[in-house]
């Protein structure tokens, strides 16, 4: 036990660190400056390291247009795999500014998130409201376990959830959230409810009943995931196939297995409607998948299956349900309406879901992580969902989701990144963002209809990829696609094609990495897919080679404008070409 003598020795009156006390202490007082200070007043010390690194970070921008699409000077890894791992803790603390530089270093060759040169995938740029609102519990700590360690905090989540739940149609005072760590967490959330509802000694017993879990052929690979880590099985997971057009669930093939399923006395645990895809934009038809789970209901002892919208990728289309597409307020081309009006239709339904999965990350524009599992029924999912006391936490508000929470300690950060979002950009906001982007899709998708040895590969989907096949010199690009899409006879050339996509995708991101100028102007970052569908003649998916590559864009970016994608299609080109250089 530390005397008063001792204490003498290490502080004076005013509780300063005295120069000449234990080595500890002095460590001590050397961290100390390094902390943010616990008044006001004083030198603000955090805002002043933040304020550097932010600059730091920002010298690793592109210079202008013209200057490579990453970040810093050098794309190469600066590490060998598994070297990197073989290093030891430092015997002796280090200075923060070399610790923060050495850490703005790591973003070195990282593609630039802000340049409307990525257009690689879902990979949007953040919205500054949101990135700042995510930064604020950094500094304070708060933890959405209960009360005492959110306080007011805890109303990002709370609010931000009722927003959502009026979004949908839902009744906002009497549905719940969660922000957890990702559409992945969200499948579980769902499915953790669902064999809670389903089979509710699974929590003490465990799972001991293989009940199945129905999804479309388009629905994600978190399903196993989920399926997985729960104990069900990856097993028991029941892929429904998709109408090849609409890549819609197909209903025939769902009636057909609830049907089965209800006469073998197996219970359905969940079924899961995909709400927008990341290339295929596919959704599923909500308002026709509960009919069928309602006229095919689980035989007793079991409980009520479950219907989720993991609509992480489709959630914000939602909007436009709230859009006067007669007197077009916002001024969006008449391609872009359709396009926009077509997805809010699909949107349709998804009020009677029980629970909807959400990624602000994805369509909200804003960090990583800022994922939300919205439930329409809080009383029940709270209740069924619930756990014992905890004998060091106290319940000193109304809000405690440690007790249903998969996570214990749970950031703030999150919650606030959505909450942000939706107060700042707003309904005609993220209206305007998304319409924006389909503007540039379209623009895109007419570049490519000019380019006779090209063929648009999802000209149907109202989404924002555009897909295409880039062909030899000389080849009649539509009319080949359509024969390799179609006729089994031409599997040989679907095959050759696909490497020749893959080869081209490979090709630009090395001269991404290079930083290449075709033209004086840096190659964008692109990629390529490699399952956008299964060819036509292989609907039934039995060839697994049958599939179809694509070329991809997606211009998420609110800097995207027709000169970028103009410069996409030449270097597209030049990347064809000089692959055909090799073959």
């Amino acid at each position: 036990m530390a005397t008063s003598s001792h204490r003498n020795e290490i502080w004076d009156a005013d509780g300063k660190i005295l120069g000449n006390a234990p080595q500890w202490a002095k460590y001590r007082k050397q961290l100390d400056e390094d902390f943010q200070e616990p008044y006001r007043g004083g030198t603000d010390k955090l805002s002043q390291q933040m304020a550097k690194a932010v600059r730091m970070i920002d010298e690793l921008r592109p210079t202008g247009p013209d200057d490579k699409a990453f970040l810093g000077d050098s794309s190469a890894l600066t590490y060998s795999y598994p070297d990197v791992k073989d290093v030891k803790i430092p015997q002796k603390p280090s200075s923060l500014d070399d610790v923060i530089s050495e850490c703005v270093k790591m973003f070195n060759g990282m593609p630039d998130v802000s340049s409307p040169l990525t257009m690689s995938n879902v990979w949007p740029q953040p919205n500054n409201a949101s990135i700042i609102a995510s930064m604020l519990p950094l500094i304070f700590a708060p933890n959405i376990i209960e009360g005492e360690y959110a306080w007011n905090v805890h109303k990002a989540e709370l609010e931000s959830g009722g927003m959502l739940a009026n979004l949908f149609g839902w009744e906002p005072t009497k549905a719940g959230a969660i922000y957890t760590y990702g559409g992945s967490g969200c499948w579980l959330y769902g499915l953790k409810y669902a064999l809670t509802r389903v089979l509710p000694d699974s929590r003490d017993k465990g799972v001991r009943t293989d009940g199945k879990v129905l999804v479309s052929g388009q629905s994600h690979y978190c399903r196993q995931n989920a399926t997985d880590w729960t104990g069900l099985g990856m097993d028991n997971v029941v892929v429904i196939p998709t109408d090849p057009d609409s890549n819609t669930m197909d209903l025939a093939a769902l009636e057909a297995t609830l049907k089965d399923l209800t006469s073998k006395g197996i219970p359905v645990i969940e079924v899961v409607c995909t709400m927008g895809t990341t290339d295929a934009n596919a959704f599923d038809p909500v308002a026709d998948v509960r009919r069928l789970l309602d006229q095919y209901p689980n035989p007793a002892p079991y409980g009520k299956a479950l219907l989720y919208c993991d609509a992480v990728c489709g959630w914000s289309w939602q909007t436009f349900n709230f859009y006067d597409f007669d007197n077009n307020p916002l001024g969006f081309s008449p391609d872009a309406l359709r396009m926009m009006k077509k997805n809010a239709e699909k949107m349709n339904g998804i009020h009677l879901a029980d629970a909807v999965g959400i990624d602000f990350h994805k369509f909200g524009f804003s960090p990583y992580i800022s994922s939300c599992f919205l439930y329409k029924d809080a009383a029940e999912f709270e209740n069924i969902m619930r756990r014992g006391s905890y004998a060091y936490l106290q319940e000193v508000t109304p809000y405690n989701p440690m007790y249903y929470s998969l996570e214990v300690s749970r950031s703030a950060a999150g919650s606030m990144a959505g909450y942000a979002t939706l107060k700042y950009l707003g309904i005609e906001g993220l209206q305007a963002v998304l319409g924006g982007i389909l503007e540039v899709k379209l623009y895109m998708d007419s570049l490519v209809e000019k380019q006779p040895e090209m063929a648009i590969c999802n000209g149907e989907d109202s989404g924002f990829t555009t897909l295409f096949r880039v062909y030899p010199k000389g080849t009649d690009g539509r009319e080949q696609y359509r024969l390799e899409n179609n006729d089994r006879a031409y599997r040989a050339d679907l095959l050759a094609n696909n490497r020749l996509q893959a080869a081209i995708g490979e090709k630009m991101f090395n001269w991404f990495l290079q930083g290449k100028k075709i033209n004086g102007k840096p190659t964008p970052h692109i990629s390529y897919s490699t399952g956008f569908s299964t060819a036509a003649w292989n609907a039934d998916g039995k060839d697994p080679e049958g599939m179809v590559y694509t070329i991809k864009t997606y211009p998420m970016n609110v800097y995207n404008n027709p000169e970028v994608m103009d410069h996409v299609i030449t270097c597209v080109l030049a990347a064809r070409d000089e692959v055909m250089k090799s073959l």
